[in-house]
């Protein structure tokens, strides 16, 4: 399999103390699992809006196989784009993937539907830790798919050492992009400052906004969840980026004898944003139970380890560890699957709904300057 070129690289990190589908690539193993579609959905269609680079080369396949199907699978580029899209009224979802810092939004403005957990027996699959979370006690409306990190991206050939610190960002004299995602971003700014990330001071998230704009004068891009691509083309040397998409872009030019980069995903010792995406029903879902079918073949443990071992992002699925479905040099990655030490270092978004319009003044503002 592709992934064991990532042996030996996938043990970088900086902390100190602490899609759509696609042909398969050559060595990918199909998808194996025991998970049974109801019968009943036989000939109908599912919509899905989701990020890219986000499933596995058989996850959609084989659901429509499974289950006598058409999925159309369309991607977005931000939390704010999904937003966006959903507020002007759902266009024909029956299921979305929003960030966790998105979810208590949604709920407030109506934009999801409540779950029936009864249909989703393999909800049991979950790790622990991972359910009933703050922003959706008893998981009412979302369901986990894969959680991860927001660090740093960058081609060590070209900046000349690892990076350890936000600092080295800042201060580097090359190009640079950043990830189009207000809240994490502004989140390492206040953190640089000695503030809570989700600071609700007005005067706190100004001076974050002023920190940005002063360090920004490298920035070349604001990335709507490409900025991997441009660190392949060479087009920038480092980005703000999730993990799993740049060690897809690793994982490429390891199995590609023509790459000369040297591609490593590192967390800053002053710590990063850690994340969870979830399920969820949007309000007016045409096919809310073919939704339900979906998100409970997601998390058969098979499903589930294959999307996770593709795309190098962690799986909330404990059934999948615990069948030593996932990759070992995954499953030991300190940048993957941190130790609780890192994850102390890092923070979870939990947005304030009267302060998130400032945050929203704050970023346009950055990137205008």
């Amino acid at each position: 399999m592709r992934k064991f070129i990532l042996v030996l690289m996938l043990t970088l990190v900086a902390l100190p103390v602490l899609a759509q589908d696609v042909t398969p690539e050559p060595g990918f193993v199909p998808t194996t699992f025991d998970w049974t579609c109801p019968p009943e959905f036989a000939g109908q269609s599912l919509n899905i809006y989701n990020w890219s680079t986000y499933v596995a080369p058989d996850t959609i396949s084989n659901f429509e196989a499974a289950c006598g199907v058409t999925v159309t699978y369309d991607i977005y580029g931000s939390g704010d784009e999904l937003l966006s899209r959903l507020r002007q009224g759902n266009p024909g979802y029956d299921l979305v993937v929003p960030p966790d810092q998105s979810i208590q939004i949604m709920i407030a403005e109506g934009l999801i539907d409540p779950l029936d957990l009864s249909k989703i027996p393999n909800f049991a699959n979950l790790k622990a830790s991972l359910t009933n979370p703050a922003y959706d006690p008893g998981n009412v409306y979302s369901i986990p798919y894969q959680w991860g990190t927001i660090g740093i991206g960058y081609d060590r050939n070209k900046v000349g050492a690892d990076i350890t610190s936000w600092n080295q960002v800042w201060d580097y004299a090359g190009p640079v992009a950043w990830l189009e995602d207000k809240r994490p971003v502004l989140g390492v700014a206040l953190l640089m400052l000695g503030y809570d990330p989700n600071t609700t001071d007005e005067a706190q998230i100004e001076e974050a906004k002023q920190y940005l704009i002063e360090k920004g004068g490298n920035v070349v891009s604001i990335a709507a969840d490409d900025g991997q691509e441009q660190l392949a083309r060479g087009e920038v040397d480092i980005v703000i980026e999730f993990m799993g998409d740049i060690y897809q872009v690793q994982d490429a030019c390891a199995a590609d004898p023509a790459c000369t980069q040297d591609i490593q995903y590192a967390l800053p010792e002053e710590g990063a944003n850690i994340w969870v995406d979830n399920m969820v029903v949007p309000y007016g879902a045409l096919n809310p139970a073919l939704a339900h079918a979906f998100i409970d073949y997601i998390l058969d443990p098979s499903v589930g380890a294959s999307i996770s071992n593709f795309t190098f992002y962690a799986t909330p699925n404990q059934a999948s560890v615990d069948a030593g479905l996932i990759l070992p040099e995954l499953l030991e990655s300190p940048t993957i699957y941190p130790t609780d030490e890192i994850i102390s270092k890092l923070f979870y978004i939990a947005p304030n709904l009267d302060q998130e319009e400032i945050y929203s003044f704050a970023w346009d503002e950055i990137k205008i300057a």
